[in-house]
């Protein structure tokens, strides 16, 4: 019988599930990362066959050089680099896994986009440029093909040109990677120097490209369009309809003249729809993006075995707010069994119902949980909850570890405005703190309606030991007082994406979360940690990041 090849693991952490694309110069494959619990995108870079020694390795280098160049940018309208491996010499670039179909996949298949939905892409795509351009990083090569449209409407800009093909895309002896030939900027095809203008030059192109169905110049062959591009007419933007003066103005010849991403923002706002709105509407004929992941294995448990014991009394009292459950029900779900609650973007965090375990300990040989210590020092970090159409703004500063990793999460939240997650973890993956701010709340909702929205992620007796109370002055300038909120679950080998019974113990985590008013928004910081460690974790890491969380300005 032939054996069942198993999933690569690459890096010790990144298990590669299975191939999403293929090209020239690389594989994209959906994988899962162990040590953080999320699902990830690595593009695999391959040196094409016969590529000299030389060439290679500086293929290679450019590859590593750039990668660490874009992860310093973080912006809900880029698809975020989280990491590169190195295997065997070659880099493996891992990203942000954004369930989406391409711009150009999109227009192919459905036609050119309305106002609105042109609207919406402009205005995140030239969001995303501009966040590059402050960061002194050129995209090189927008077009259809990098800007993706995921399953729920964000728009997100990719391949900051990371392992660009320079064989194929470099036409000139100055050796400057052009991109792709009908999108490029006429002085970078004539071998100028590639700037941020000739981004905007290629952003008018692709807008042109997706509101008439047809792209800006074709020819028969790679120099025919170049040529086209360096001495032939600027097309019309007539057939761009509402966003036509927006495309005249980006597909300007002279750089200097070219429209800066903001006034590209400022002419679409008026197209732009209400938050919430179906822009994009699922296309059924199109297969959703599938992660596959190992099957579920069940080790039966033997019917003698005894209950776990009466964990105590809680570590915090409820003081202004009363606990939303019957007394009577926690006690009987402790009682019993242990629940596990799967969570959003990788991170299921969860706690258990009191400081003692109730799930059976640690199996021998399963990895040991960090200890908080004082040695976890803390240096502030700046970052912004902007919403996912690009939102400026939103800024905060938070003291976290300074080797932590960040990335950043939409959530709908079904039935409350949406939020935007920046979550801050541990290079362990055993701490996170996130910060979430719901744009907009107020006046209209109530602190109540987001305690609501908490406990309806979890059925009602997946939740343990929740308490809520005012711990922070009261600003008289707020629309609520602020509160303190805390609980815990367990989360199971199965709930953090590890598929099997041998891959270690459940884990219990609690949370505390600082829920804060400001103005219209409503601001939650969490931090979470092993349950085990709950007195160390609450004096240690929640008492001393909560309250370094400031809003900028």
């Amino acid at each position: 019988m032939k054996p069942v090849e198993t999933e690569r693991l690459i890096a010790g952490r990144y298990r590669l599930r299975h191939v999403l694309g293929r090209g020239s110069m690389g594989t994209v494959w959906a994988a899962h990362d162990e040590v953080l619990r999320r699902d990830v995108a690595v593009k695999e870079v391959l040196v094409p066959p016969g590529m000299p020694d030389s060439e290679a390795d500086l293929l290679r280098e450019r590859t590593l050089r750039e990668a660490r160049s874009v992860a310093q940018l973080t912006h809900p309208n880029v698809v975020t680099l989280y990491d590169v491996a190195q295997v065997d010499g070659d880099p493996y670039v891992v990203m942000e896994l954004v369930p989406s179909e391409s711009l150009a996949d999109l227009v192919r298949q459905r036609g050119p986009l309305n106002a609105e939905q042109g609207a919406v892409v402009a205005d995140a795509v030239a969001a995303a440029l501009a966040a590059a351009h402050r960061a002194g990083i050129t995209h090189r090569d927008v077009k259809p093909g990098n800007v993706l449209v995921a399953d729920d409407g964000r728009v997100k800009l990719t391949d900051f040109g990371i392992a660009r093909n320079v064989a194929e895309a470099t036409l000139t002896s100055r050796g400057i990677a052009l991109g792709t030939p009908a999108f490029i900027a006429p002085e970078v095809a004539a071998g100028g120097a590639v700037s941020a203008a000739a981004d905007l030059w290629s952003l008018g192109a692709t807008l042109f490209a997706a509101m008439t169905g047809r792209q800006p110049y074709e020819g028969t062959n790679v120099m025919q369009t170049v040529n086209q591009v360096i001495h032939g007419d600027v097309p019309s933007a007539s057939a761009c309809g509402a966003l036509e003066t927006v495309v005249a103005g980006l597909m300007t010849k002279d750089p200097a003249d070219r429209m800066p991403p903001a006034d590209v923002r400022r002419k679409v706002r008026a197209l732009l729809p209400e938050p919430g709105t179906d822009v994009f509407p699922s296309d059924a004929t199109r297969p959703a993006l599938e992660i596959v992941r190992p099957p579920l294995v069940k080790t039966p448990i033997p019917a003698d075995t005894p209950l776990a014991a009466d964990p105590g009394p809680l570590p915090f009292t409820p003081t202004s707010r009363p606990v939303r459950r019957p007394a009577s029900a926690l006690v009987a779900v402790a009682a019993v069994v242990l629940f596990a609650i799967g969570g959003s973007a990788g991170f299921a965090l969860t706690r258990t119902l009191a400081g003692a375990p109730l799930a059976p300990p640690p199996s021998a040989g399963a990895p040991a949980v960090p200890e908080v210590t004082d040695e976890v020092l803390l240096s502030p970090t700046t970052a912004a909850a902007a919403t996912a159409n690009g939102e400026q703004g939103a800024e905060f500063t938070i003291e976290v570890g300074s080797d932590w990793t960040s990335f950043l999460e939409q959530r709908t939240n079904k039935g409350l405005v949406p939020s935007t997650v920046v979550h801050l973890v541990a290079p362990s993956g055993t701490y996170e703190v996130t910060v979430q701010r719901f744009a907009d709340f107020y006046p209209k909702r109530s602190l109540d309606e987001y305690l609501a929205l908490v406990r309806a992620r979890w059925p009602g007796d997946r939740i343990f030991g929740e308490a809520t109370d005012v711990t922070d002055p009261i600003d008289p300038a707020a629309p609520e007082a602020p509160v303190q909120f805390s609980y815990r679950t367990v989360e199971t080998p199965t709930d953090l994406g590890r598929g099997s019974t041998d891959a270690g113990p459940d884990q219990r985590r609690t949370r505390y979360s600082r829920v804060l008013p400001r103005g219209t928004d409503l601001w939650v910081v969490e931090v979470v940690f092993p349950t085990e460690q709950e007195e160390m974790g609450r004096n240690k890491l929640f008492t001393g990041i909560a309250g370094t969380f400031s809003v900028i300005g």
